[in-house]
């Protein structure tokens, strides 16, 4: 069973910055895309960004150029570098995993228990 534990998160003024951590553990290979979502009160979940066994990245047009997804196979831990935050990036985030690539895109399996980010104007 895959378990996922999200830390990093909390308050910061616009323009600041915050990196989000995820432990993962109960699996032993690296076969497992990762990503993180985020859904804000009274919207739809969102897929930030995602990477997969070989290290390509995807991102949301709305983070791009200032969010970076990596991962530290050694550590079993996912990283989410968020700089430049705007107010629109609150949310809780949710570190993700999945087998298959389609599904880490889109609905992952495996979900952590979300760690909120407030960003303040």
């Amino acid at each position: 069973q895959v378990q996922l534990v999200e830390s990093g998160g909390g308050s910061v003024q616009a323009g600041g910055s915050l990196r989000l951590s995820c432990a993962a553990s109960g699996y032993t290979d690296s076969s497992y895309c990762m990503g993180w979502f985020r859904q804000a009160p009274g919207k739809e979940r969102e897929g930030v960004a995602t990477i997969d066994t070989t290290g390509t990245t995807t991102y949301a047009d709305s983070v791009k150029g200032r969010f970076t997804i990596a991962k530290d196979n050694a550590k079993n831990t996912l990283y989410l570098q968020m700089n430049s935050l705007k107010p629109e990036d609150t949310a809780m985030y949710y570190c993700t995993a999945d087998l298959a690539w389609a599904r880490c895109l889109y609905s992952p399996d495996y979900w952590g228990q979300g760690t909120q980010v407030t960003v303040s104007s």
